[in-house]
């Protein structure tokens, strides 16, 4: 008898992973999104960057899915005639005392096999971007964009077309394991699979309880604000331009992306969300905050971060502080060029009891249960790479 397979979430990786299930002919696969279609998320609010490997430890799981994510990106969209454009990366110093950062990304980023990956000075940073200050850069010419919301529906009709199920509006309300047997009760149907995999985003931790996993690590939903660059100032960019990134804090800093529309937007920053799907300041749950605020992690993470976090709440509250940070790397750039904030994302940052908020993908194992417990960026570059690694490490040493 064929084997049964779950799989909530019905974000990209959720969907390349039943992809590469049906593809490879690897049981019945059916998945459950409780949302009216598919990348309603984190895969629909993002920059849609194609990370090219930057900034990663090498050897570490980021690293190893991200290469090998990117070329099955790049090759899924071209096959699909999906856009995806090499629009490039300049990871901006501004001052000398960012260049012991900056050569570490290099370092970095020369393990992981960046392609066509240069340093540049001052007078080569305007070659490539004219408009940008710096006064040294790290150029990564075959960083793209792409259209996520696109490639995850692209990748649903694959599944479809090889006979998966894909059930939306069925919200998770209950797990149970026994008898070889799991049983997921959703707002709609009751539904019973031999193994199930778990990718659920925003609602990982909370799904996770109810197969008795550890609470830790707990979702801590960080909102990403974006504003969109005025259309007659959008000359002012050819590709990306990004800051060097905080070591110590999960974020890469307000950058500008020219997208795979030609839309350009600036952002996002990072502020503690108030609701697990709290796309705004009026988005407010009392429950998901206060789980946030009693988390054992709290009061170190606080103190690790308070300064950081005060700094991007008063940007997004402000907007000439908003304007303050992005006119560092675009001197010319004037106030009144930041037209409107565009649609926020919220990252599923996953956060460990002691305070620490994880930097790789974590996987944990419950009976016939698989839980993606943290997918942070570049998970969607990444996505094809994780369903493969999820499937060969994990569905299929447990047959």
């Amino acid at each position: 008898m064929t084997e049964q397979i779950g799989i909530i979430g019905g974000g990209i990786v959720g969907i390349a992973i039943a992809r590469a299930l049906t593809q490879r002919g690897i049981g019945d696969v059916t998945v459950v999104e409780k949302e009216h279609r598919v990348a309603m998320h984190q895969t629909g609010h993002n920059s849609g960057v194609v990370h090219a490997g930057l900034y990663y430890a090498p050897g570490s799981l980021k690293a190893t899915l991200c290469a090998r994510g990117r070329a099955l990106t790049r090759d899924y969209c071209l096959d699909k005639n999906l856009p995806y454009r090499e629009v490039g990366k300049l990871v901006v110093a501004l001052t000398a005392e960012e260049m012991p950062a900056l050569e570490n990304i290099e370092k970095r980023s020369v393990a992981n096999n960046v392609p066509g990956l240069r340093r540049l000075n001052a007078e080569q940073i305007k070659e490539i971007e004219p408009h940008a200050a710096g006064v040294a850069a790290l150029h990564s010419p075959q960083t793209a964009v792409v259209d996520y919301a696109a490639i995850t529906e692209a990748m649903a009709e694959d599944i479809r077309q090889s006979g998966g199920r894909i059930l939306l509006g069925h919200e998770v309300t209950d797990i149970t394991n026994s008898n070889g047997k799991v049983r997921v009760t959703t707002t709609a149907a009751e539904l019973v699979f031999d193994r199930l995999i778990v990718c659920a985003g925003l609602q990982s931790d909370l799904v996770a309880q109810f197969v008795g996993a550890s609470p830790s690590p707990k979702i801590l939903p960080f909102r990403g604000e974006y504003w969109a660059l005025s259309a007659v100032k959008q000359h002012l960019v050819k590709g990306m331009i990004y800051p060097v990134p905080d070591p110590s804090f999960p974020f890469l800093g307000v950058h500008f992306t020219r997208g795979v529309y030609d839309d350009i937007h600036v952002g996002p920053n990072a502020v503690p969300a108030l609701a697990r799907e709290g796309y705004g300041w009026r988005n407010i749950s009392l429950k998901d905050t206060w789980e946030s605020a009693s988390w054992p992690g709290a009061p170190a993470l606080a103190k690790q971060h308070w300064k950081m976090g005060a700094k991007e709440i008063a940007a997004s509250l402000i907007k000439p502080l908003y304007f303050k940070e992005a006119s560092r790397f675009i001197p010319e750039l004037e106030i009144g060029d930041l037209t409107a904030k565009t649609a926020a994302g919220v990252r599923a940052q996953a956060w460990a009891s002691d305070g620490s908020l994880l930097d790789d993908f974590a996987i944990d194992q419950v009976g016939p249960v698989t839980l993606l417990r943290n997918a942070p960026s570049p998970a969607a570059t990444s996505a094809m790479s994780i369903a493969d690694h999820l499937i060969d490490h994990h569905v299929l040493t447990r047959s």
